[in-house]
């Protein structure tokens, strides 16, 4: 095997080895670059008047990094539009707010070209491709077009739609042809990779037989490869300066009371304000938790320039506003949101402080946050992650509170559930939880990945899910 070459629409590798200020994911591919000598290769995030194909070397944290600039009628056409106003409300469910212009598709078209082009020359005969998120789809078809003929494996983040869903999508067709180009396309979820093989063989008339598709003269294996954290790394973390000092101030400010936290990115696709709503009705229904309980929100402000954005922080605001107006008493606020991001090692505080982490997505490709929030408890007096049964980690974490966000009375009942539970229920729930954060970690999921695109066939079906029955 040659070099392992890592292509996402943005590249981010940690600058250094503090797990504080780099994601999971980034040490993850940075660790297997270091290992196969290899390059990650994306858009710099900076815009020039005309197209140029010209790549800046750089090597940051012992990785190879290439790197080259878009045109501002790309960023518009590609970026703001066919990936966050096209594909990513139309991945989540959301047809109402996708748009659709052929603007969009063709820049999405031409800057999938253009990274192809730029990228090709950079491909020695042995290395690997591995291509990454659904801002670069078309991408190893554009490859395998100039004549790359290595091994390419394609993974989404996101969730992949049911069949009807994605049908609403003008040149559906062409869009998962072009990923029967790659050898391997890994999903998140056995959910997405069933939705997948059944738009394959509803609408492109072939058949899936044990994860493999025959298209024209090439096969295209497919599986699920649910994501990881750095488990060990990420309970540490808890142990930081940063974390201890967030985890103190936050439980002097609880004044004996029980924090809920959720932490997400200011999207319609976190099912936010649906959670402000059951917690709205689980004050209405226990009216003995009131001024007991308090939830922290934190939403870190997204896309701002795109206006389903600007409207959903408006609600958020309004239905905040509402509830503490009508519940808050002179030293107790029922709600506190917060706009604005935080370190990880922060987080991981907070997390420790919280008696019930609520991640309840509408829709989510994994989710990490349930992740972090598990790893990051005392194992002596954890705390109770509710989550969302849409959400690609419910097929692993079942001894979570599973929920359907939908339902503002089954999360209301849940979080009392939550409030309410016994020390030795929630640690042997917590243990098995942590158990599986350990195993499937970060490195566990880019192992089996990189081992089945190069042709370990038998990584492709261990996905790591529990099989036991949702809470």
């Amino acid at each position: 095997m040659g070099r392992l070459i890592v292509v996402s629409n943005r590249v981010n590798p940690p600058a250094d080895a503090g797990v504080e200020t780099a994601g999971g994911l980034a040490m993850a591919l940075a660790a297997a670059l270091r290992e196969y000598s290899g390059t990650w290769f994306g858009w710099s995030g900076e815009t020039v008047e005309t197209f140029t194909g010209q790549i800046s070397m750089q090597r940051i944290g012992g990785v190879t990094v290439a790197l080259m600039d878009l045109e501002e009628q790309d960023r518009e056409e590609y970026y703001d539009g066919y990936a966050n106003r096209t594909l990513w409300p139309l991945f989540h469910s959301r047809t109402d707010l996708a748009a659709y212009e052929r603007s969009f598709d063709a820049g999405y078209q031409r800057v999938n070209r253009r990274f192809a082009e730029t990228l090709a020359p950079l491909i020695g005969p042995d290395d690997l491709v591995w291509i990454h998120d659904y801002y670069l789809i078309p991408l190893g078809q554009e490859l395998r077009r100039l004549g790359v003929a290595n091994r390419i494996g394609f993974f989404l983040h996101i969730p992949w739609p049911g069949p009807r869903t994605l049908t609403t999508l003008p040149q559906h067709r062409r869009l998962v042809e072009s990923l029967l180009a790659y050898d391997l396309v890994g999903f998140q979820s056995n959910d997405a990779l069933t939705a997948f093989g059944e738009y394959v063989e509803r609408e492109l008339d072939l058949k899936v037989q044990d994860g493999i598709i025959a298209f024209g003269d090439r096969e295209t294996r497919a599986g699920a490869f649910p994501i990881g954290i750095e488990g060990e790394a990420f309970a540490r973390l808890t142990q930081a300066p940063a974390a201890r000092a967030a985890f103190e101030r936050m439980r002097q400010s609880q004044a004996g009371r029980r924090m809920i936290i959720g932490v997400d990115r200011l999207d319609y696709s976190k099912g936010l304000e649906e959670r402000f709503l059951a917690y709205e009705q689980m004050l209405a229904d226990h009216q003995d938790l009131a001024e007991q309980v308090f939830l922290l929100q934190i939403a870190t402000p997204s896309r701002d320039a795109v206006e389903a954005y600007q409207e959903i922080r408006a609600r958020l605001d309004a239905i905040s506003g509402r509830v503490n107006g009508a519940y808050a008493t002179v030293d107790w606020v029922p709600i506190r949101y917060v706009n604005r991001s935080h370190r990880r090692d922060e987080l991981a505080g907070l997390y420790r402080a919280a008696h019930v982490g609520l991640v309840t997505p509408l829709r989510d490709g994994m989710n990490l946050v349930a992740k972090e929030y598990v790893a990051a408890q005392d194992p002596e007096d954890p705390g109770v992650l509710v989550l969302s049964r849409y959400a690609g980690a419910a097929e692993q974490m079942t001894d979570a509170l599973i929920v359907n966000p939908f339902s503002r009375e089954e999360m209301s009942e849940a979080l009392a559930r939550a409030l309410a539970m016994p020390r030795e229920e929630r640690r042997k729930r917590w243990r098995r939880l942590m158990d599986g954060v350990l195993r499937d970690d970060v490195a566990a999921w880019r192992d089996r990945f990189v081992a089945a695109l190069a042709g370990d066939l038998a990584t492709v079906t261990n996905t790591g899910g529990d099989s036991r029955k949702a809470s």
